[in-house]
């Protein structure tokens, strides 16, 4: 069985803690790029990046920024058969997500954290973190 991969929504930007405050607000008061959490939430400060979402997770144990993308799979068994048996590690102690969040984590070759999901999927509710 075949699968098929497209790039998913979301873009993650993993930011140290030391250099969290001033990157958000050079999203939020500098781009002034379309914030798509509610003013004043706590929960991750998400904006609009193009067609895609920019997550903006602090990170404490960073010492620099890292990118995470998102795959879209047209079938997530297949693809995880097809990633598995090319030599593509899943990594999935690199974040833990929810039981009910049928997708996994890989990474590319030069170190890049990729979120395999279904196509039909999308991140629930409590996928967001507290700042």
């Amino acid at each position: 069985m075949t699968t098929d991969f497209s790039p998913g929504d979301n873009i993650a930007m993993k930011i140290p803690a030391h250099e969290y405050e001033a990157t958000v607000a050079f999203y939020r008061e500098i781009l002034k790029f379309e914030e798509l959490t509610p003013p004043g939430d706590r929960e991750t400060p998400r904006f609009a990046f193009g067609d895609k979402v920019l997550w903006l997770d602090r990170e404490p144990h960073l010492s620099q920024a890292e990118i995470w993308l998102q795959i879209v799979a047209s079938d997530i068994q297949a693809a995880s058969s097809h990633l598995e048996q090319r030599g593509c590690q899943r990594c999935d102690e690199i974040e833990r997500l929810p039981e009910a969040f049928n997708s996994f984590w890989i990474t590319s070759p030069c170190n890049i954290i990729h979120l395999v999901s279904p196509a039909d999927d999308s991140p629930p509710d409590d996928m967001t973190k507290e700042n």
